[in-house]
């Protein structure tokens, strides 16, 4: 309970704050109604009128709350007003881009750490790949794939999710691989162990906790890279569809509940990463 306390505190103070915001910004619109009828708006008037109009401003935390429970609830599974189903589209395109980018992000660490020159030349282009903004970049991944001749909008908006998350993993794996100092390589070489051996029994254990703690951040990338994958491609599927569709159609509320739903599906990603953690720890005999 002790715990809870603090994370309680600051949900508490975020409500607060945007019931006021929600006040303050949707007040506008009721002191312009009311100027149009000719007549005075009370401050027992005003703060009623914010917190239920149809299309407001900044959506009161209550009103998000009854959107988000009747796009989870209120429909099959397999209806497209459906946020499950939104949400299962775009948790596709999340694994799909996070697996590929475990494999880039791990294959060029392997690379890096193995070969100096692979260190002297990818690592400072995959820095600089990260200052490219990833709206600017989607667009002409798209581009490229319909010119190439693939079809469907999977691939481009796995390779954008790619492209978020393989460089935390990179990072963190090259880390994780140079992690054991240079006595303890030294006394596997007087043991005679190969460089195989050298990985498996050290350096690959020694990377885990860092690849685990990437994994967490690039999973949460790769969904951010799946909802931006969804918005110039122009999908009418997907939790990005839905806060787009939102958006074009003036009905904020829509946009926020999918808002809500992404957040809810990146902690259980998080969560899951975290599963498989501990699992992994507890097959390779890692104390927690």
């Amino acid at each position: 309970m002790k715990r809870a306390l603090p994370v309680l505190a600051v949900l508490l103070g975020i409500l607060v704050l945007w019931y006021l915001a929600t006040v303050w910004m949707n007040s506008a619109w009721v002191y312009d109604q009311a100027a149009r009828e000719g007549r005075t708006v009370t401050l027992a008037e005003l703060i009623p009128a914010t917190m239920a109009q149809d299309r407001p401003l900044l959506p009161p935390p209550h009103q998000v709350a009854a959107k988000l429970w009747e796009g989870l609830t209120a429909q099959a599974v397999t209806s497209k007003r459906s946020l499950v189903y939104h949400g299962f589209i775009t948790f596709r395109g999340t694994m799909f881009g996070f697996a590929l980018g475990i494999v880039l992000g791990v294959g060029l660490a392997l690379a890096i750490v193995r070969f100096r020159v692979m260190d002297l030349s990818v690592m400072p282009w995959a820095i600089i790949s990260q200052t490219v903004p990833i709206v600017a970049i989607a667009p002409m991944i798209l581009a490229v794939s319909n010119k190439v001749g693939i079809d469907g909008r999977e691939v481009p908006k796995a390779i954008i999710a790619a492209y978020l998350s393989f460089f935390p993993v990179l990072v963190s794996m090259v880390k994780g691989l140079r992690a054991p100092d240079q006595m303890q390589l030294d006394l596997l070489k007087t043991w005679g162990a190969s460089e195989m051996q050298t990985f498996r029994k050290l350096r690959l254990p020694a990377s885990m906790p860092y690849f685990f703690a990437s994994l967490k951040v690039a999973v949460a990338a790769a969904l951010v890279g799946t909802i931006v994958g969804e918005l110039p491609t122009g999908a009418v599927e997907g939790l990005g569809a839905r806060m787009l569709i939102g958006s074009q159609y003036g009905e904020p509320l829509i946009t926020w509940a999918a808002l809500f739903a992404s957040a809810m599906l990146a902690g259980l990603l998080i969560v899951a990463v975290a599963w498989l953690e501990r699992l992994a720890n507890a097959k390779m005999g890692v104390r927690a």
